[in-house]
């Protein structure tokens, strides 16, 4: 029985002819030996059809279709063509090195394929002379090193274009921008802190916010400026009126130094700065919780923007967060405790990044590890709902909220408890009777082709109705031109 041995490179298909090669040996040294050497492997082991690729781009569709497990047009023709035909009685069997690509030959060309380690064994030759085969094809080492390489790239190009996780990594450089600007703002409002206490050092125990603390300092620097009559400013500042009261009264009888034009001056130019820098804060925080609200939006309902960025960045992306089990999740950012714990055999920790969420801040203390387990159960449904439905929605985690909340009370006073597979089966008939479950992609883009015909018809309904309102004239009749006699 004769063997073909379908081979797909960068430069284009290949198909072998092997028939006398020892399949029950092959991994002999002999059989090994006679391989490395292109002379011998040549005698059992022939160049039957090579089909270069035409271009770039029918080299890079039939890469990710192989990578798919598809077949591709070129492939089907090159087989059907060089190939003996397919019957009963048909003497032959194709090796293929990618077991994805069995159903689509059976399917297409009713080919049984093979692949076993024999098999690989001739194709790691192949590899190694493909180049060699060529010679007669004008085909030099160096074309294919480029073929390789430029498909390499355009594979490379179309995985980044194609990131499933939908801009994940946008929100991971996000919430370490934030994260950073909190620590820098921090310091530079302690400096200011500190530098103002020299000449106002009372108004820091009274005005512990950051950011009110340096709009009080640039708009009225002197403290002789905080008197009786900027009390109404200074409370529609601080929208307290009792502490505003308590500003002026501690600005008359302050104990701090004078300070000079020059100081106050620069100090102000650091409050401008720090207050532009507490507003980008505040767009990258508006920008998170829109991107979030769109990739992980039950996620986001459940703990947060912030909590469920923090997350995503620390497991790479939503889609490894969506593998993780809860126990993973549980202690995602504690693994230095953990792994400590564990040498020294003390006591594990119950938490990681989920204590920053309010959950845990409310709970009991002997509650606390029942509190972070249940949480991370429910941070492991909703990231792998975010991830694999085809439509995502909200919805499920405003439930897993709820279900948080119950856990709460359950904790410290009793009461019932919803099971998921009730908070589900509740969710799904809602979005059913919304009409928006989908099954596949495919549903999602029908429901979307024909709610554009929809809109479409209407807004012709509509300017054929306002030309109907329109008052016709009635079509004047055209004179005839006289003629000159």
């Amino acid at each position: 029985m004769s063997t073909f041995y379908l081979f797909e490179a960068a430069a284009g298909l290949a198909l072998f002819q092997c028939d006398s090669v020892d399949e029950t040996n092959v991994k002999s040294k002999q059989i090994q030996k006679q391989f490395s050497d292109f002379a011998q492997f040549a005698e059992v082991c022939h160049l039957k059809a090579f089909q270069p690729f035409i271009s770039a781009e029918i080299a890079l569709n039939n890469a990710l279709a192989i990578h798919t497990g598809s077949v591709t047009q070129e492939l089907v023709d090159f087989l059907s063509t060089n190939l003996p035909p397919v019957g009963k009685k048909s003497n032959f069997q194709i090796a293929i090195s990618d077991k994805g690509l069995a159903a689509g030959l059976q399917q297409y060309l009713n080919l049984k394929s093979k692949m076993n380690e024999a098999t690989a064994q001739v194709f790691r030759g192949i590899r190694t002379h493909f180049v060699d085969f060529l010679r007669n094809e004008d085909f030099k080492e160096r074309d294919y090193i480029q073929a390789q390489l430029g498909l390499a790239h355009q594979v490379s190009r179309n995985k980044v274009k194609l990131d499933i996780n939908r801009e994940d990594k946008h929100i991971t450089q996000a919430i370490s921008i934030i994260e950073q600007m909190d620590k820098d703002l921090n310091t530079l409002s302690m400096r200011i802190k500190e530098w103002y206490s020299w000449h106002f050092p009372e108004l820091a125990k009274i005005v512990t916010d950051n950011r009110l603390f340096t709009r009080i300092v640039d708009i009225y620097g002197d403290k002789k400026n905080i008197n009786d009559e900027a009390l109404e400013a200074i409370e529609e500042l601080t929208t307290d009126a009792e502490l505003a009261k308590q500003i002026v009264e501690a600005a008359k009888i302050s104990m701090g130094q004078d300070i000079s034009e020059l100081d106050l001056s620069t100090l102000k130019d650091l409050c401008i700065r720090v207050l532009n820098q507490f507003e980008f804060r505040d767009n990258i925080q508006e920008y998170l919780k829109n991107k979030m609200t769109t990739i992980a939006p039950n996620l986001t309902a459940l703990i947060g923007e912030n909590v469920a960025a923090k997350l995503i960045a620390h497991a790479g992306s939503l889609i490894n967060l969506a593998k993780y089990p809860a126990s993973t999740i549980q202690i995602l950012g504690a693994e230095k405790a953990l792994f400590r714990a564990l040498k020294t055999r003390g006591n594990t920790p119950k938490y990681g990044l989920l204590y920053h969420s309010t959950y845990i801040g409310r709970a009991n203390g002997t509650d606390k590890g029942k509190i972070s387990r249940n949480l991370a159960n429910k941070c492991a449904i909703a990231s792998r709902l975010d991830h694999f439905l085809v439509q995502p929605t909200e919805k499920f985690g405003i439930k897993l909220k709820d279900q948080m909340e119950q856990r709460l009370k359950f904790l410290t006073a009793g009461g019932e408890l919803n099971k998921n597979t009730d908070i589900m089966d509740e969710v799904l008939t809602e979005l059913k009777g919304e009409g928006l479950y989908f099954d596949s992609e495919k549903q999602l883009t029908k429901k979307d082709k024909k709610s554009k015909k929809a809109k479409a018809k209407k807004v012709v309904e509509e300017v054929q109705e306002e030309f109907i309102g329109q008052p016709q004239e009635a079509p004047k009749k055209k004179r005839k031109a006289s003629k000159q006699q």
